[in-house]
């Protein structure tokens, strides 16, 4: 027994040492672990037990991190719905809309218009009723789909089965209650506030939507009432004159009242709306009027003879104001899409009232007392334009109007064919235009075209003022900019350098383009056909057009950009090179200017140009791979026929960086001799001193041999051959020479003038003079004024200066008998071929080496 209890000992130390060994094993093991694995392994360790204990208490991490996930997720809806949820503008302007809509649908039942501005008009506020209207719908949308993801992330949260399973701790299960409770009251508030706002959002979508339906249609029934007018317009819509009955147009009372309701309702609309453009128009006339003062101020007191001044700027200067109206409401109507007629009317009625006035203070009196009449005509018309329904009386007013339109401008022709001078320029053609719309209108009248013949009528006075409007327009703004460039003359400005004149011939032409355009513009706004006209023009502009058979298409509206962009690099590159002379001239002298900084605009041009090249291929959206072709074709025809220009353009290169010849170099080529005015990108300019110019292509610079005078300086030797007769003090006449030449103090002294012996010729001893000229424009004065002096000094020394004579011996016969008479005869002949030898001889003396 005691064995056994041994043996049993035994075992039990066995075992437990065996333990020990694998414990010290396995903890050797357990520390060759990474922590991220010790870790790893607690996790599933802890979560083993908690499964061995109870099934439902292994969700407790799901659940706190369900808990944080959906707290987190609630917060977020309730930012979203606090700050990107705002309806209020929508809410607050959409009655606005819906008002204006049935105020619309109103005017345009009940619209029976002679003109199609109001069409026009209110078509513009419905599109941009439409503008407005896209993006409220596409800002509701967005907001209604962020209320549809709230509502989805909700209801993912309503639907969670995690939420519903209880842990069985008790602690747990009190803590997950308060979180759970926490959760379903924030759920149930969100979920309710996120309907509500679904609701709401839904309920402005159907209402804007509406709106938006409502303007389609209202569209689609202008667009038709603009064709119905037009057709009816160019048919004879009512009966002629002498058939007029009284049932044919609306009551003159009735109609005079729709017409003031619709055109009052239209006016408050345009007053409020378009507040920018109200601003812009004012800025318009206020910068121009201080702009002109500040002009005619600052020269008031740098110029004393500001007199002088203001007498070449008149319109400016005395009527500042009326000039500011004149260009304001002239312009700022063309700020505007399609104002109402009213709109238009009232700013014509101001501008032409400027207009008058102006033409009191400085038109002749027949020209002013036409106007007169004519603006008194012109506001009939006005106010005739304004009528929304067509009345018997208003056609009666439209023919006696045309009438006296046309009495008066035949009355003035006569004055103006005895005087032109007396009249703004081109005033016959204009009257003459303005007679033949007015004998048109007339006759549309007469014959039931009512429609039409309102139209002519209106457009024709319009534009008769119009035209003498855009006159005033560009003589006010060349004044202005004559009273700038002025008043910086005497500053150190680059303005200050520029010449008037020269600006003054190119920017009246570009303003007078602009101008006429500008009206050409207003004239078919006045006809009516503006959009017509405009579609037109975009549909030919844009359309595809192949060349030939080929696949290769273009536009001319591409075709219209390239040339365009062409023209403008080519406008750019002489503004920038003129600025560029400017800029030379204020920072230097004339001298320099002449010299190497001119030179450089060739490369300024050369580079505006090649830009404006690859931007205008880049603008009209011409293929690169066309514009290779086009290059392999030049290539072709340089190989054929083009040699002589590309080497004049490669020459002009060459010039352009090598600067062998500088713009205002002395130059001799090829026999010809000037100063060259200008350096082209194919020829120069040569002024020779005869005053001609000379077109010299710039390959004959590069090629020939050319002699430049001034290349790094611009003196010049001068040689002058003096001779004196034999017998002359060699040293005296050295002396006397050198004496004239110090005593021009133009002669430079360094070098310094030389007197040397030339030559021993048949009757003289000849003296080289050597002096050197400052300025090569001027040696030839110097040249004349030292001989002169060298003359008068040899005559006072009595040193002679020969030249050749001619003795002539007559032999007569021996036998010959000759009267007194014929001896004396012939001594005249003899003294007569002596003079005339001698004055040969001085006029053209032999030369001097022989």
């Amino acid at each position: 027994m005691q064995k056994l209890h041994k043996v049993t000992a035994c075992c039990l130390l066995f075992i437990m040492l065996f333990s020990c060994a694998g414990v010290l094993a396995q903890t050797k093991k357990k520390k060759s672990r990474s922590v991220r694995d010790s870790l790893r392994a607690a996790i599933l360790s802890r979560d083993s037990m908690m499964r061995s204990l109870k099934r439902s208490d292994t969700s407790v991490n799901n659940l706190l991190q369900k808990v944080e996930y959906y707290t987190s997720s609630f917060n977020q809806i309730k930012t979203n719905l606090a700050k990107q949820l705002d309806t209020v503008d929508i809410s607050t302007q959409l009655p606005r809309y819906e008002k204006r809509i049935g105020l619309i649908k109103s005017l345009i039942d009940n619209d029976k218009s002679s003109t199609l501005r109001y069409l026009y008009a209110i078509r513009d506020i419905l599109t941009r009723s439409d503008d407005q209207l896209d993006l409220w719908q596409e800002e509701l949308a967005d907001i209604n789909s962020k209320l549809i993801q709230n509502q989805t992330d909700l209801n993912a949260i309503s639907q969670d089965s995690v939420l519903k399973i209880l842990p069985a701790d008790s602690s747990l299960a009190t803590t997950f209650l308060i979180q759970k409770i926490a959760i379903d009251s924030k759920y149930h508030r969100l979920d309710t506030v996120n309907k509500k706002l679904m609701v709401k959002i839904g309920l402005l979508q159907n209402r804007t939507s509406s709106v938006y339906i409502s303007i389609l249609d209202l569209k689609d029934q202008i667009d038709l009432k603009i064709r119905d007018f037009s057709i009816r317009a160019l048919s004879a819509e009512y009966s002629d004159i002498w058939d007029m009955k009284a049932d044919e147009g609306s009551n003159f009372g009735e109609a005079f009242s729709k017409t003031v309701n619709m055109n009052s309702k239209l006016f408050s609309f345009f007053v409020g709306r378009d507040i920018l453009i109200h601003l812009s128009g004012l800025l318009v006339l206020l910068g121009f009027l201080t702009w002109v003062y500040a002009s005619r101020n600052k020269i008031r007191k740098t110029n004393e003879a500001y007199e002088n001044v203001f007498s070449q700027a008149s319109y400016v200067i005395h009527y500042p104001l009326i000039s500011s109206v004149i260009i304001a409401f002239t312009l700022v109507p063309n700020f505007y899409d399609h104002p109402p007629v009213v709109v238009l009317e009232t700013f014509f009625v101001v501008l032409i009232t400027a207009l008058l006035y102006l033409a009191r203070k400085t038109c002749t009196k027949p020209l002013f007392n036409y106007l007169l009449l004519l603006f008194i005509i012109t506001n009939i018309y006005c106010v005739s334009n304004l009528f929304i329904q067509v009345t018997n009386a208003d056609r009666i007013v439209i023919l006696l109007l045309g009438l006296a339109s046309i009495f008066i401008s035949v009355r003035l022709l006569p004055a103006v064919r005895k005087s032109p001078g007396d009249f703004l320029p081109h005033t016959g053609i204009v009257l003459k235009f303005f007679i033949l719309l007015q004998v048109i209108s007339f006759i549309c009248n007469v014959f039931g075209r009512f429609s039409m013949a309102k139209i002519i009528g209106v457009t024709a006075v319009h534009n008769l003022w119009l035209a003498m409007a855009m006159y005033y327009i560009v003589q006010m703004i060349m004044e202005a900019l004559f009273l700038q460039l002025e008043a910086s003359k005497n500053s150190s400005n680059l303005s200050s350098y520029i010449d008037f004149q020269l600006l003054k011939n190119k920017f009246r032409s570009i303003l007078t383009v602009l101008t006429s355009v500008l009206w050409l513009v207003m004239l078919t706004q006045n006809l009516s056909i503006e959009d017509a006209v405009f579609t037109h023009i975009e549909d030919f502009l844009t359309t595809n057009r192949s060349i030939g058979g080929t696949n290769t298409q273009f536009t001319f509206q591409s075709v219209i950009i390239f040339i365009a962009v062409i023209w403008l690099s080519s406008i750019t590159s002489k503004i920038i090179s003129y600025l560029y002379d400017v800029s030379a001239r204020h920072k230097h002298d004339m001298d320099v200017l002449k010299k190497k900084n001119r030179t450089s605009t060739l490369l300024i041009r050369i580079g505006v140009i090649a830009i404006g090249f690859f931007l205008a291929v880049a603008a009209s959206g011409v293929p690169l791979d066309k514009i290779t072709i086009i290059i392999s074709a030049f290539g072709i025809g340089i190989g054929f026929g083009l040699q002589n220009i590309v080497n004049n353009l490669v020459s002009g290169l060459i010039l352009a960086f090598e600067k062998p010849v500088q713009v205002g170099d002395i130059i001799e080529v090829d026999s010809r001799s000037g100063t060259i005015l200008d350096i082209g990108i194919r020829a120069s300019k040569i002024a020779t001193s005869d005053g001609a110019e000379v077109i010299i292509p710039n390959g004959d610079l590069i090629s020939h041999h050319v002699i430049n005078w001034t290349l790094s300086n611009n003196n010049r030797r001068v040689e002058l051959i003096v001779g004196v007769a034999y017998g002359t003090n060699i040293e005296k006449v050295k002396g006397l020479l050198n004496g004239v030449l110090n005593a021009h103090n133009d002669i430079m002294t360094t070098p310094e003038p030389s007197v040397l012996l030339h030559n021993l010729s048949e009757s003289s001893v000849d003296f080289r003079v050597l002096f050197w000229a400052a300025d090569i424009n001027t040696w030839l004065g110097l040249k004349s004024s030292v001989l002169t002096d060298i003359y008068d000094v040899f005559n006072n020394e009595g040193i002679e200066i020969p030249f050749p004579q001619q003795d002539v011996h007559v032999l007569m016969p021996p036998d010959s008998q000759l009267t007194a008479t014929q001896i004396k005869e012939k001594d005249q002949q003899v003294k007569k071929v002596k003079s005339t030898d001698t004055d040969d001889t001085k006029s053209n003396p032999p030369d001097q080496d022989q």
